[in-house]
């Protein structure tokens, strides 16, 4: 459907202070207790797999699972935002996953994990699309750089939140219980239910019919796959360099738990600070130029990251490393839900994240299967090499609408 200039809701171009915080701080907090939850058994790897009796690649498997389910959350939930907005569909995402999340706790054997961080996967891919469209739709656009980057370093702070729990909670009770913190983000539904708005953007351009809304999505084929083309090589990025490398630190550098879970959170620092600093470049010289930036310095701290001699030098370099790789990330957000059109906004940009995420989400295994060969360094830094020129080449090819307005 079209908008004439004068339906353009007034809010878009000046949300009350209020609203657009309480979505990007619902949206944050999803995406924060989201990671948090996939990245507690990035910790734990080696404990599972003694437990159900089977090795690290076939509970990095599991990993591949969770991220190739999400689709399946993303077209659900995605298609749900579009056609009866924002709220409902959040809320629901949010008790959906936690309860799955202290289920995975609960698991008696492998097969029941596996099946269980699958449907993980279904209610982790259906978060970010719906959080994002209702964020960057209520954020000033003149901010939505900076934004973006708080909004996906929730991402991040997921990460840091699990090392934190791997140092507390790990040594003493071991790796389940810490599966039952992940049934925190149903609480957050509570937030959302008493303090979240519906999006402007949604109710002054939402389909009226299921058809029109297939029509809309179908119009954009050639943005679904530029899109999903980008966050392909946006999800080797990030799971190519941050799922397996506890797993180096334990078994190739010999740090114990606590010491690991001390670099995670160091590292994890870096990637806050990146993607704000990213998302706020973005602001100012376009969002193509500020990723392909990010990916190609990130080139140049492989060998600091993988290699370094010292644990001093190990840090600065995970450190640097997540800077850069969050950094491209922080401006994702914006970057792809600007090129997505009002209709489909909902939809639109999460699906095509989460059938890139489906197409690279065998990275962790890839990367463990040839560890055994070779060694985690030579695996890692190879596999990040790859994908961060492939990366910062398919970010130059595409188009941007930087600063778009939307509902206009």
């Amino acid at each position: 459907m079209t908008v004439s200039a004068a339906d353009v809701p007034a809010v878009d171009a000046a949300q009350p202070h209020d609203d657009y915080r309480s979505a990007l701080l619902a949206s944050f907090l999803g995406w924060t207790l989201d990671a948090f939850d996939f990245f507690v058994l990035v910790f734990v790897l080696p404990s599972v797999a003694e437990e159900f009796h089977t090795d690290v690649p076939a509970v990095a498997l599991t990993i591949t699972v969770t991220l190739a389910f999400r689709p399946v959350g993303a077209l659900l939930f995605g298609l749900m935002a579009d056609r009866y907005g924002r709220r409902l569909p959040l809320m629901i995402d949010l008790v959906f996953y936690s309860v799955i999340e202290v289920l995975s706790g609960l698991a008696p054997t492998y097969w029941s994990f596996l099946v269980l961080r699958a449907l993980f996967g279904i209610g982790m891919g259906g978060e970010w699309g719906v959080g994002a469209s209702l964020a960057m739709e209520k954020v000033p656009p003149r901010w939505r750089g900076v934004l973006s980057g708080v909004l996906q370093e929730g991402y991040a702070v997921g990460y840091l939140l699990a090392a934190c729990c791997y140092f507390f909670v790990y040594p003493r009770w071991g790796w389940r219980p810490m599966f039952f913190i992940g049934g925190l983000p149903a609480l957050l539904a509570l937030f959302v239910r008493a303090r979240v708005k519906e999006s402007a953007v949604w109710e002054r351009t939402r389909h009226r019919s299921w058809g029109a809304l297939g029509r809309g999505i179908v119009a954009e084929w050639r943005l679904f796959v530029y899109l999903t083309v980008l966050m392909t090589m946006m999800t080797c990025v990030s799971h190519g360099t941050q799922d397996m490398y506890p797993t180096f630190l334990k078994l190739e550098r010999g740090f114990a738990p606590t010491h690991v879970a001390i670099i995670a959170v160091i590292y994890n620092v870096g990637a806050l600070l990146g993607g704000i600093v990213f998302g706020s470049v973005s602001d100012r010289i376009g969002r193509r130029r500020a990723l392909v930036a990010a990916l190609l310095l990130a080139c140049l701290v492989i060998p600091l990251w993988a290699y370094a001699p010292t644990t001093a030098l190990l840090v600065v370099g995970a450190f640097v490393m997540q800077f850069m790789v969050q950094g491209a990330w922080g401006v994702v957000p914006a970057h792809i839900t600007e090129l997505s059109p009002d209709g489909v906004r909902g939809f639109l940009p999460g699906f095509a994240y989460q059938c890139g995420v489906l197409l690279g989400s065998s990275i962790a295994w890839i990367e463990a299967v040839f560890a055994a060969r070779t060694t985690y360094a030579n695996t890692m830094a190879l596999t990040a090499l790859i994908v961060f020129v492939l990366g910062a080449i398919v970010s130059a090819l595409g188009r941007e609408r930087t600063g778009a307005r939307f509902g206009a």
